[in-house]
């Protein structure tokens, strides 16, 4: 009887997780999954037109630059993300007052996107921003970061990297205090250099960490859009034209929700296989401490 009580107040406590996941998540994805096979214009009757939205996409050159963007975007984005939250949680792990720096770096996370995309957009303007005043100061002329094809999209990966910099370095700072001290001290009784114990402790022992935090940064690569509306709109040229954007742009511009629909449905398998081949690939490279 105990058993059964205890598992009902499990059941109550889940009750408002599971509502939301399905209210939010998974019937919105059955919705979305049911519209890409029809014709909808959001007002009229939807008419059943099977794989024609799929193929419509798939021959659309709209969708393959927002996906040829946004897969230059995460190529750009994670080695650099990673590489930099990772020394700076190994810094941060220590100096004392860690918490103190810690709360700074975190702080651009939970900042609204939009005003962080605002604020950049002024920082990167080409010629009041103050990045080029600062390049200009030193002798260099700085490009017009978001109205420059080559430029725009290198511009937003600066912005997402800086944004993503305090989650990512919070993760890998818990997974560095989760190292035992010991492999260390056994290290440096064996004589190794701190560059062969960054090798040969903390990156292997590291790696399950690196392992979620490169899963979640190719699941937001693929899902980036507020940065290219709010400071971009797409532009120039479409050279900041990303899958989601592609996606808004079919549903609420063009309103042709099962063509929307079907792009949403392709960028969702994008991630699914990519996901996949992590989870694949991770016996290779991902080591698990004793």
């Amino acid at each position: 009887m105990q058993k059964k009580y205890q598992a009902l107040w499990g059941y109550l406590f889940i009750g408002p997780q599971f509502l939301g996941l399905l209210c939010f998540s998974l019937l919105p994805l059955l919705y979305a999954f049911y519209l890409s096979f029809v014709n909808w214009d959001g007002f009229g009757v939807p008419l059943f037109v099977g794989l024609d939205n799929f193929k419509g996409q798939l021959s659309d050159p709209d969708f393959w630059k927002a996906l040829i963007n946004t897969v230059y975007y995460m190529v750009l984005v994670i080695p650099v993300g990673i590489v930099l939250a990772l020394l700076v949680a190994i810094v941060l792990n220590k100096v004392k007052g860690r918490e103190i720096y810690r709360l700074f770096f975190f702080m651009p996370v939970v900042t609204s996107s939009v005003s962080v995309g605002v604020i950049w957009m002024w920082i990167l303007n080409g010629e009041f921003g103050i990045l080029n005043h600062l390049l200009r100061a030193i002798g260099i002329t700085g490009p017009m970061w978001l109205t420059d094809t080559h430029w725009v999209i290198p511009s937003i990966a600066l912005l997402s990297i800086w944004l993503g910099l305090g989650y990512n370095m919070v993760i890998f700072l818990a997974g560095l205090q989760g190292i035992s001290k010991s492999y260390y001290e056994a290290a440096e009784i064996d004589g190794a250099s701190k560059f062969q114990q960054l090798r040969y402790i903390t990156l292997p022992l590291l790696s399950p960490t690196t392992f979620f935090v490169t899963i979640m940064m190719v699941i937001s690569s693929f899902q980036v859009f507020d940065q290219a509306f709010v400071m971009t709109n797409g532009g120039p040229a479409k050279a900041s034209y990303t899958l989601v954007y592609h996606i808004y742009d079919q549903a609420f511009i063009d309103f042709t929700m099962g063509e929307s629909a079907a792009a949403a449905m392709i960028l969702f398998v994008i991630i699914l296989i990519f996901t996949l081949l992590q989870f694949k690939m991770q016996k290779r490279w991902v080591h698990y401490g004793d």
